[in-house]
């Protein structure tokens, strides 16, 4: 395979190729790795298992192999590389499902193909794309309701226990998880605390979710789950209210409006607090992650100091900041 550097176009046409990653995602969204590991080694016996046109199919897998996932034999057999391996829904790393063109996160970077009208425009590319917001479709569509819950469930996994256990939330005595989702986070944060209790706060079709979650994991008697907006009032006299990878989702307008909601409720005695990837000032910022929240929803990744600033204009301050694995809990207090 010709290194990118000496093909016409370079490195820069590599960059900005949309060929090679829309062939991928279809790859990922059609499970060709794991049928490929389970002996469908041919076009036509993949086209059969995933009911594909055989020519179309075995045209996209000569560019996989050119682009590295798979190789192929002289026999007309197809292999996985070690690219290709990551795309086996059993690897570690889990990146088959966020490439699923079928699913929340997949379906929703098709979007990118209207970035042009969002940077003209400020305005997200989603609804232009797909008709209407992004949370519009995941409340309404079941399946991509379910996909995102289980994208960032699976992602909290692995980090919920650090979480969980770097705070003393058993001191709040009950918490609000606002924007909780399907309740991933609260339900590891409760495990870890057998004399708090929690309420998930989300719209109705998350919040079915999370209480069918809360269910399952036998915390009936400690959890609670309320269908609503935060934009509403929320269940006040809690110790904390929570907000894990919400803030990032809104521009600074509505997420001040968020941060209000949740000091009113706290009110005097209570604070707010912040769980996400929140980046000290001075380190490189996220732009990929940015780019996404601008396009899917008008959001934004904020620094340490930003995310201040919004606390402030919502009549808040900065308190603490603890490491809770990979991300930072902030505490907001009353100013």
């Amino acid at each position: 395979m010709a290194d990118r550097e000496t093909r016409w176009g370079g490195s820069l046409w590599a960059a900005a190729g949309l060929v090679t990653p829309m062939a991928i995602r279809v790859a990922a969204t059609l499970r060709l790795a794991d049928h490929i590991a389970a002996g469908r080694r041919t076009a036509g016996e993949l086209a059969a298992a995933v009911e594909a046109d055989p020519d179309a199919l075995e045209r996209l897998m000569g560019h996989l192999v050119t682009a590295g996932a798979l190789t192929r034999a002289g026999n007309g057999s197809f292999a996985l590389t070690a690219m290709g391996e990551s795309l086996r829904e059993s690897h570690p790393d889990g990146l088959r499902a966020w490439l699923d063109l079928e699913g929340a996160i997949g379906r929703a970077d098709l979007c990118f193909t209207e970035l042009l009208h969002t940077v003209r425009t400020g305005e997200p590319a989603y609804p232009r794309r797909f008709g209407r917001t992004f949370w519009d479709d995941l409340s309404t569509v079941e399946e991509l309701g379910r996909s995102f819950d289980a994208l960032m469930g699976g992602r909290l996994t692995a980090e919920a226990p650090a979480v969980a256990t770097a705070y003393p939330w058993g001191a709040l005595d009950h918490v609000v998880d606002v924007g909780g989702g399907d309740g991933t986070l609260l339900i590891a944060i409760l495990r870890a605390h057998d004399d708090l209790r929690g309420t998930v706060v989300d719209l109705p079709g998350p919040a079915a979710r999370a209480e069918r979650a809360i269910a399952r994991a036998g915390l009936g008697d400690r959890a609670a789950v309320r269908a609503g907006s935060f934009f509403d009032p929320l269940p006040a006299g809690a110790g904390g209210y929570l907000l894990s990878g919400v803030l990032h989702d809104w521009d600074d307008e509505d997420a001040a409006r968020i941060l209000r909601r949740c000091a009113e409720a706290a009110g005097r005695a209570g604070r707010v607090l912040v769980v996400d990837h929140v980046a000290d000032e001075g380190d490189v910022p996220d732009t990929e992650g940015d780019l996404r929240m601008l396009c899917y929803v008008r959001g934004r990744e904020r620094a340490l100091g930003r995310l201040g600033d919004l606390a402030e204009s919502a009549g808040l301050r900065l308190g603490t900041v603890t490491a809770g694995g990979a991300r930072s809990i902030v505490e907001l207090h009353p100013s």
